[in-house]
């Protein structure tokens, strides 16, 4: 092994971060998140709500199970959840050079290689996450060789416009027709609804999927700041004057409850982890689950038609909503989890049984 190079770490506020570089030996910027989970790196940084973004994992030890194979099962790859890495860059404890798994194909630094997406260990992230959690969002750069860039803010692009599909795609025969629109979709949301006897309807952030024939619409997660996304709100909004029932995943909670005339705001530091609690709003029952978002919907700003859904029982922000008189509901968190936990993956199936009812 060669000694690893030098590269740094560097935030708006001023703070510097030496360490060693493990990936592509470049320099990028993008905004300061960290994620809590303790595995499923795979699936983290070919999350498309990831784009524009510098993860910090706070769990000290990466790499050790090395990177998957790229068998592809319904026409998409099996173990990722999009087609490449999403990330801007990848900031660690400490990095495994040697790993061991028995579906490893490659190492996480030679897989940061392909992709030009920096590594940077050898930094003490605990003390990086605290800084993060008391000053909120901050952005930040990864400096090669003293090759500056400038800071880069992601919520000011239409980044669902960089992440998802340039053309409508068709997976499966199932039975019911279901729209995703894709505004930065998991891998693993179309993987829930092919396994329930579905066709899935695949469209651009942008399209008016409500001149499509189908049964029932799910609203995808994805990076960035709902307030961007118009024209996808325009589509829910046209979709909520009928009656097919449409689930709401992530981005596609807030932006359904952009459509219906709520509001949106900026969370302090986001939650990026697989153990955040929520429940279910009038019941006692709680649910442990995998989330990954920046912004969050004004529960208060929706009319009457609509009440929460669930609750995170940390900061009691909203964690999804539902119509009283139409079947419309949505999560904030991941119901299809990858890479965990699955706690609430039955949410794919009240769906279905949505759109089987008005299906008879």
């Amino acid at each position: 092994m060669s000694e690893a190079k030098e590269i740094k770490l560097i935030l708006e506020d001023g703070s510097v971060f030496a360490g060693k570089s493990f990936g592509y030996h470049g320099s990028v910027s993008g905004e300061m998140v960290f994620n809590t989970a303790m595995t499923g790196y795979p699936e983290s940084l070919t999350d498309p709500s990831y784009k524009g973004q510098i993860l910090v994992s706070t769990y000290p030890l990466i790499g050790n199970y090395g990177v998957p194979s790229k068998e592809t099962e319904n026409g998409i790859p099996k173990f990722y959840e999009s087609d490449e890495i999403h990330i801007a860059g990848l900031v660690i404890s400490e990095y495994s050079f040697g790993y061991s798994h028995w579906n490893a194909q490659k190492s996480l630094g030679d897989w940061l290689k392909e992709y030009k997406v920096p590594g940077i260990f050898g930094i003490d992230t605990r003390s990086l996450t605290q800084l993060l959690r008391e000053n909120g969002p901050m952005l930040g750069k990864v400096v090669a060789d003293d090759v500056d860039v400038e800071f880069y803010n992601p919520d000011i692009h239409n980044l669902a416009a960089m992440v998802s599909t340039k053309e409508k795609l068709v997976y499966g025969n199932g039975k019911y027709r279901v729209v995703l629109l894709d505004t930065g979709a998991k891998y693993n949301i179309l993987r829930c609804l092919l396994k329930r006897d579905t066709t899935v309807i695949r469209v651009p952030w942008d399209y008016d999927f409500t001149q499509e024939e189908y049964d029932g619409i799910v609203l995808s997660n994805g990076p960035g700041n709902p307030a961007l996304y118009e024209a996808s709100v325009n589509n829910i909004r046209k979709a909520l004057q009928g009656d097919k029932p449409i689930f709401g995943i992530c981005l596609g909670n807030q932006l359904m409850g952009i459509a219906a005339g709520g509001s949106t705001h900026k969370l302090k530091y986001g939650h990026r982890a697989h153990n955040h609690p929520v429940k279910l709003v009038g019941t006692d029952k709680c649910y442990i689950t995998s989330q990954n978002h920046g912004f969050v919907l004004d529960t208060d700003s929706l009319d009457s038609d609509w009440e929460p859904y669930f609750i995170n029982l940390n900061d009691n922000t909203n964690e999804g909503i539902r119509n009283k008189k139409k079947p419309f509901f949505s999560t904030q968190f991941h119901p299809e989890a990858s890479g965990g936990p699955t706690d609430t993956e039955f949410l794919f199936d009240n769906f279905m049984d949505l759109v089987k009812e008005r299906k008879k």
